[in-house]
């Protein structure tokens, strides 16, 4: 596998990661104070969070992870960036939907004192469950198709 190998890629794939870290911040930062303080649903909440962490990713992205990609106008990048990480949301937005109930379900029923509300712990448990899953098509598919003009 080329990540493996390629010291390059790796350091890409570290800073990548970093970034999807901030990322995710974002997303829970924005989640959290929507769902709770607004009161929206998780899928809603989660969305409006997603495109607000798919925001903060791509500049971070074309300016620290991949600065070497820049022979594409940056709205054509943001343009492609913004189409995988929204298949990415067809994966994501299933995982909000159907997940959270569940997860739920099973904190309800654990014996144990949970040191927040199930309610929080479940949107935030189902979140992370869904970013997790999202982040490895994201690398893949970014790297080989929005950053393709930079060498491995």
């Amino acid at each position: 596998m080329i990540l493996v190998k390629n010291k390059l890629e790796r350091g890409r794939f570290l800073r990548f990661m970093t970034v999807g870290l901030i990322g995710a911040v974002v997303d829970f930062g924005v989640m959290n104070f929507l769902s709770h303080s607004l009161r929206m649903s998780l899928v809603v909440a989660g969305s409006i969070s997603f495109v607000c962490a798919i925001i903060s990713n791509f500049i971070w992205n074309r300016y620290w992870t991949y600065p070497d990609s820049r022979s594409r106008p940056i709205r054509n990048q943001l343009v492609m960036f913004f189409l995988v990480n929204l298949a990415g949301a067809t994966i994501r937005l299933p995982i909000l939907y159907f997940f959270e109930p569940k997860v739920f379900t099973i904190l309800i029923n654990t014996p144990f004192e949970l040191p927040f509300s199930t309610e929080i712990l479940a949107k935030n448990g189902t979140l992370a469950l869904a970013v997790t899953i999202v982040l490895l098509w994201n690398f893949f598919v970014n790297r080989y198709w929005t950053y393709n003009d930079v060498t491995s």
